[in-house]
């Protein structure tokens, strides 16, 4: 190539990047899949906290679900105090234990209570070969109640499907 023509070829590569650069930029939020102005005020609170950095989306639930998977789901709402105090615990647990916790938003996408009869947060799903094979519904016990379960519980449950809902 004669200098002319690397000159452009050189001018064009760096319009190509700056344009890349420029639209990877205008994407939405990458986490929840839109801008974060338009999440929930306590999703927004949570976006920089270490326990909750598994996010999954609808459409990559339905993916998993469609090539039947198995895995974990945390149904959660950013905004429910019982999820507040058993997600600082449970993720930890499920880090140590070397599961994959998918963690999943209710209050962003509230149709899904109806969609994965969720009836109350925080509910924690096994799906095996992308059908739900068990479910704790609940969280942590709290001192001033007898509901809800232990990390105990947590652990003998995660163990009971691991490695098979390790994806």
């Amino acid at each position: 190539m004669n200098a002319k023509k690397l000159s452009i070829f050189f001018g064009i590569l760096a319009v190509l990047i700056v344009a890349l650069v420029v639209l990877n930029n205008l994407k939405p939020d990458t986490v929840y899949g839109k801008p974060k102005s338009d999440l929930y005020p306590a999703t927004q609170a949570l976006l920089d906290d270490p326990n909750y950095n598994n996010i999954i989306v609808p459409d990559e639930l339905e993916k998993k679900l469609s090539n039947k998977e198995s895995f974990f789901v945390y149904y959660f709402a950013s905004d429910c105090p019982h999820c507040k105090l058993t997600t600082p615990q449970l993720k930890p647990l499920a880090d140590e234990l070397g599961i994959n916790l998918h963690q999943f938003n209710l209050r962003e996408f509230e149709n899904y209570f109806g969609l994965m009869n969720i009836e109350a947060t925080p509910t924690l799903v096994y799906y095996k070969d992308g059908v739900e094979s068990a479910r704790m519904k609940g969280g942590l016990k709290e001192a001033s109640t007898t509901d809800g379960y232990t990390l105990e519980d947590f652990k003998t449950f995660f163990n009971t499907h691991k490695p098979e809902g390790n994806d």
